[in-house]
């Protein structure tokens, strides 16, 4: 004898399960149209086409920029003033220095002044000779249209909460739920941290494509440390802007020149192409 409540449950089942198939009967699966030829196989574009494409997505140059950005390497004497007196030529002839980075060298007695600064070359060069009479300068050295080795240093707070809480985080250090409830969307604790760990993620991504690391996290925000050339460095700062940037600091452009590469080889066979010129004897050719 089967207990009451089987027969109740076999019959719900089978039940459902007609009703679905009936279900499916009026109402069939719509098919997407197939996809055309074209989609799949695209034609190739003309070289008119190409050529319209490159050249719409070619940024401008700096042809209409007059004056040049000039890369100064000073070598000078470790001793107190001698910055302020470099500066002080420079600010007297009315430059602008974009940056400028002093520090001790591999000597006691040497320290090594990087100016970066934009000017024309002529008055860059009375500037340049200008320096170069000062008695605790050893030598001025103008980098400009040479293959350096450009590096600076940024250091980068950026918030994790998004950009509608920066302001409430330039006034007051507040834990991030706070700061969620206090706004206009309604957002749970949890949300609001699945959000903010969301936005984490993404600025370590970043910042591992600029190779970059996050150096230092707190609850409302994360600090990124990034070296790499000035312009790599300013678009950077524009990718992390939507995000809401609460402080940043850069050390200024240090530049060193790159080391030729010499081939032990090339000098042998120049000498070698210069015996041998055109292959012509010399004495069969006629006099003058």
């Amino acid at each position: 004898m089967a207990r009451p409540g089987t027969s109740i449950l076999v019959r719900h089942s089978s039940s459902s399960s007609t009703s679905a198939i009936s279900y499916k009967r009026s109402h069939p699966h719509k098919r997407h149209p197939a996809l055309s030829s074209e989609y799949l196989y695209p034609a190739a574009p003309s070289a008119e086409e190409a050529v319209s494409n490159i050249l719409y997505n070619t940024p401008p140059g700096g042809q209409g920029r007059t004056k040049q950005r000039h890369i100064f390497n000073c070598l000078v004497q470790n001793e107190p003033g001698v910055l302020s007196r470099v500066s002080g030529i420079l600010a007297g002839r009315g430059f602008n220095i974009d940056s400028l980075v002093v520090a001790k060298t591999e000597v006691a007695d040497l320290s090594r002044m990087t100016i970066v600064l934009k000017g024309e070359s002529t008055t860059i060069e009375q500037a340049r000779r200008q320096l170069e009479d000062l008695v605790p300068v050893w030598a001025v050295l103008d980098y400009t249209g040479f293959k350096v080795i450009q590096r600076e240093l940024l250091l980068i707070k950026v918030s994790i909460l998004g950009p509608e809480h920066v302001r409430a985080q330039m006034k007051s250090r507040n834990p991030s739920w706070q700061m969620v409830e206090e706004s206009e969307e309604e957002m749970t604790p949890s949300n609001a941290l699945r959000q903010t760990y969301g936005h984490l993620k993404s600025l370590t991504e970043l910042a591992k494509l600029f190779q970059g690391k996050v150096v230092d996290v707190s609850g409302d925000c994360a600090v990124i440390e990034l070296s790499a050339k000035p312009d790599r460095i300013d678009s950077f700062i524009k990718l992390v802007k939507p995000f809401g940037i609460l402080e940043a600091a850069r050390s200024g452009m240090m530049a060193m020149p790159r080391s030729p590469i010499y081939d032990r080889h090339e000098s042998e066979e120049d000498e070698e192409a210069q015996d041998s010129g055109s292959g012509v004897d010399a004495t069969m050719l006629p006099p003058g």
